[in-house]
């Protein structure tokens, strides 16, 4: 006998638990296949696996960009030092800086828009894989209802 440690995850026997063929035969619905069951679980994974890979494809281009936004910010913001240690009087100065703000305002709000825009379009392409699935599991499984019901004696199509 296994020594009991008193916690419930170290004690127990998960395996016996999560016996999937066990659990399967409690959910058998006659005359449904079990390797229908199971490559429709099979193509789920394939989709929720790419739809994965889209997403993390497309966190890795908004980080990219960002680094290159970032980069360049740095240049921007270097040169904006040379400028302003340039210019002669205060006023100007004052409007170097002013002009200068503006500018980089500007490119602030119009990179948030392009990081918002990339994301958005990665979690669509995302998102829009994992509803053709659902779509097609759905389609999937009407379809082996429909298979059910036309095999049953007395279950076909009246004429």
């Amino acid at each position: 006998m296994a020594k009991k440690t008193g916690n419930p995850f170290l004690d127990n026997d998960f395996n016996e638990m999560f016996d999937v063929n066990r659990f399967m035969e409690q959910f058998k619905v006659p005359g449904m296949e079990a390797q229908n069951v199971m490559e429709m679980q099979r193509k789920n994974m394939e989709a929720i696996a790419q739809a994965n890979r889209v997403a993390f494809e497309g966190m890795q281009a908004v980080a990219q960009r960002n680094t290159e936004i970032m980069r360049q910010a740095m240049e921007d913001f270097t040169s904006a030092l040379k400028d302003l240690s340039g210019s002669a009087s205060p006023e100007a100065r004052l409007a170097k800086q002013a002009e200068l703000t503006k500018d980089a305002f500007e490119r602030a709000i119009k990179n948030v828009r392009e990081l918002s825009e990339m994301s958005a379009k990665s979690n669509t392409e995302a998102l829009d894989l994992i509803n053709k699935r659902v779509s097609e599991n759905l389609d999937e499984l009407t379809s082996q209802i429909k298979g059910l019901s036309q095999s049953k004696p007395g279950g076909g199509a009246k004429k």
